[in-house]
């Protein structure tokens, strides 16, 4: 595929760029891209947008996936310099400038931004995916969504039948922003949108752990914001373990070295690895896969080629650029302005390296719980309802079309006034990792009939 068949005769032929990856870098640049002479078409193995910084909230049942997603044709649609091609990479050819996809397509560009993300990292442990799953994708939150709401179900019908059932432990692994969101987001629907909807069991009793491996959760902010949050959860009746290094996950339970920790669910936020994509091309990677790249985002030797999101290892004053939306965004619009400024379509020094602009972090932790690093316009460190409202304000806002954020609003809005989650959704199997050994042990521990359990429940 080419542009050539595009081009009049005696007009110059208009440049092709080629981005991999429908995420916040490649929309992003992609939007850039539209207001210069050139054809660019964008390639994804999934026709839609995903808003990832809500997406925990699809995995707890608070908004559903069309909340937070959106075709990447709808996006582009006014651009008609942009095609968008629903495909996979499989491989390339660097020195001809052409790309293989799954389908057997060979597509050939002037200039390609990769950003297709990253990915879990199960340290050397894939075996542990099916028992712990993560949170990156779609797929990911319904999964979770079934598990959580599952064991309360599970739960529910065991009571019914044997007058007991296992504790309701819901496990954690990693203390990060993702992990926090979660946990929080498990103790609002056990202790505030469930509590009137069952009739044999308490969700409030529901347990849920943080396990973090460093000396502190949310590592990367700052140490008085990890007070507070720690302080957060605390209030919410979530406890948290840190420099707890988990050795082993199976059905059921966790192991942090000799000691065992049982666990209705288990949920992974540990850690992240860069796409597959990173080293099929043949660059520089780090130890996550990441593409080292230098100030124009650019691999070593090749300056048609752009990196962008957390596939790109980035350096900037001693540090490296974390993978997260913002970096994501501006990156992919610095690779759209400097392709513009390489074909003299636009003005601007063609050496001004990528600089991220640090605009501040959130984590939410709660109903009203949240923290925030603000950087910019101002500096400050909020917790509370504050730093909850900023949250919220930010990501409606960034959000991308009318119909999301008025979606998104108007469900927020009916779950904080009413207490109810209505996408309480079950798909899928009604299996559990290890619920059936759990339950085996409630039974044999409990001394009461099924009638007495019933009879003696508050």
């Amino acid at each position: 595929m080419t542009a050539a068949a595009d081009v009049k005769p005696g007009e110059a032929m208009r440049k092709r760029v080629v981005i991999l990856g429908g995420g916040f870098a490649g929309i992003n640049a992609a939007t850039e891209l539209a207001k210069l002479p050139v054809d660019v078409t964008i390639v994804d193995r999934r026709n839609y947008h995903l808003f990832q910084p809500l997406l925990y909230q699809i995995a707890l049942a608070v908004l559903s996936p069309a909340d937070i997603a959106q075709p990447i044709r709808s996006i582009v649609r006014d651009h008609r310099n942009i095609e968008v091609l629903m495909d996979e990479a499989l491989s390339f050819d660097l020195a001809q400038r052409r790309i293989h996809l799954k389908t057997g397509v060979q597509l050939e560009y002037d200039y390609l931004i990769v950003a297709t993300g990253s990915t879990h990292s199960y340290f050397g442990h894939d075996e542990w995916a099916k028992l712990a799953p993560g949170l990156k994708t779609v797929e990911d939150g319904i999964e979770i969504r079934r598990r959580v709401l599952l064991a309360f179900e599970l739960a529910e019908r065991q009571m019914m039948e044997t007058g007991t059932h296992p504790p309701l432990n819901f496990v954690i692994i990693g203390g990060g922003p993702t992990g926090v969101e979660l946990a929080g987001a498990i103790s609002d629907i056990a202790r505030l949108y469930m509590t009137r909807d069952f009739r044999h069991i308490d969700p409030s009793m529901a347990k849920i752990l943080i396990l973090e491996g460093s000396p502190k959760i949310l590592g990367s902010y700052p140490a008085d914001l990890q007070v507070k949050a720690g302080e957060q959860l605390t209030e919410l009746g979530i406890t948290f373990r840190t420099n707890a290094h988990v050795t082993d996950v199976q059905p059921g339970y966790v192991m942090i070295g000799d000691e065992r920790v049982d666990a209705v669910v288990t949920l992974w936020a540990a850690g992240v690895q860069a796409s597959p994509l990173g080293k099929l091309l043949g660059v520089e990677t780090d130890r996550r896969g990441c593409v080292t790249v230098d100030g124009h985002l650019n691999p070593a030797g090749h300056p048609e080629i752009f990196i962008c999101g957390d596939l790109a290892h980035v350096e900037q004053d001693g540090k490296q650029v974390p993978g997260v939306a913002q970096p994501a965004m501006q990156m992919g619009r610095y690779a759209a302005k400097r392709i513009g400024r390489l074909i003299g379509a636009t003005s601007g020094s063609k050496d001004e390296n990528f600089r991220y602009f640090d605009k501040g972090d959130m984590a939410t932790i709660g109903r009203k719980a949240a923290v925030a690093d603000i950087k910019w316009p101002f500096k400050a460190h909020w917790s509370g309802f504050p730093a909850w409202m900023t949250w919220l304000t930010v990501h409606i806002f960034f959000l991308i079309g009318f119909r999301n954020r008025f979606s998104v609003f108007r469900q927020w809005a009916i779950t904080y006034l009413t207490f109810n989650d209505g996408v309480r959704l079950i798909t899928g199997s009604q299996d559990l990792p290890g619920w059936d050994s759990q339950s085996k042990v409630a039974e044999e521990a409990s001394s009461k009939s099924p009638l007495e359990a019933m009879i003696l429940k508050p």
